[in-house]
């Protein structure tokens, strides 16, 4: 993966495959807010995605409120978005359909 700062286009076509997701008002982040069906769900699917951030060593913004997972993703040393951002992203999707 690489650390690349993407193309407004990139990511705007990126943003599209994947579902829930929001580009911020800025435009260097992209946010979902995921929903469990209780406090040990979103913290079973932070625990699955931590382990994930610290293997591609790209780490969320993210706050827990009982059952509800808030998520900002950006690659600070690029000061925007990069396939990081969206490895993450595509990798969130699928441990919260299964938690």
């Amino acid at each position: 993966m690489s650390r690349a700062r993407l193309s407004s286009e990139d990511v705007e076509t990126m943003l599209q495959g994947l579902d829930g997701w929001s580009l911020s008002a800025d435009g260097l982040a992209i946010t979902r807010s995921f929903k469990f069906t209780g406090f040990a769900r979103a913290i079973g699917f932070m625990t699955e995605c931590a382990l994930h951030a610290e293997k591609i060593d790209h780490h969320p913004e993210w706050s827990n409120v009982y059952r509800t997972v808030e998520v900002k993703l950006t690659t600070h040393s690029s000061k925007g978005l990069t396939s990081l951002d969206f490895d993450l992203a595509s990798f969130m999707d699928k441990a919260a359909a299964h938690h």
